[in-house]
């Protein structure tokens, strides 16, 4: 027996990573270009990760892997954090 996909489903996850990757994506640039002191720049990453989890519960350690030094690269180009 073959292995099925089912056509919805993959909708789905299409438009969940679609959604995730608008999220990052702005998040970055708001971080790089507004007003915020180092605190708001950290919650607004913990925050842009709440959502992945929402997205992908059990997806943790992707997030981490891939969108975490994004993060941190930013973090530390404008707050100069270690």
């Amino acid at each position: 027996m073959g292995f099925m996909i089912d056509p919805q489903a993959l909708a789905e996850e299409e438009r969940r990573i679609r959604e995730l990757s608008r999220t990052v994506d702005l998040a970055l640039l708001y971080l790089q270009a507004a007003p915020l002191d180092r605190e708001q720049a950290q919650e607004l990453v913990r925050r842009v990760r709440a959502k992945a989890m929402r997205l992908f519960p059990d997806k943790a350690a992707t997030f981490d892997l891939i969108y975490q030094p994004r993060f941190r690269r930013v973090l530390v180009k404008r707050f100069g954090l270690n």
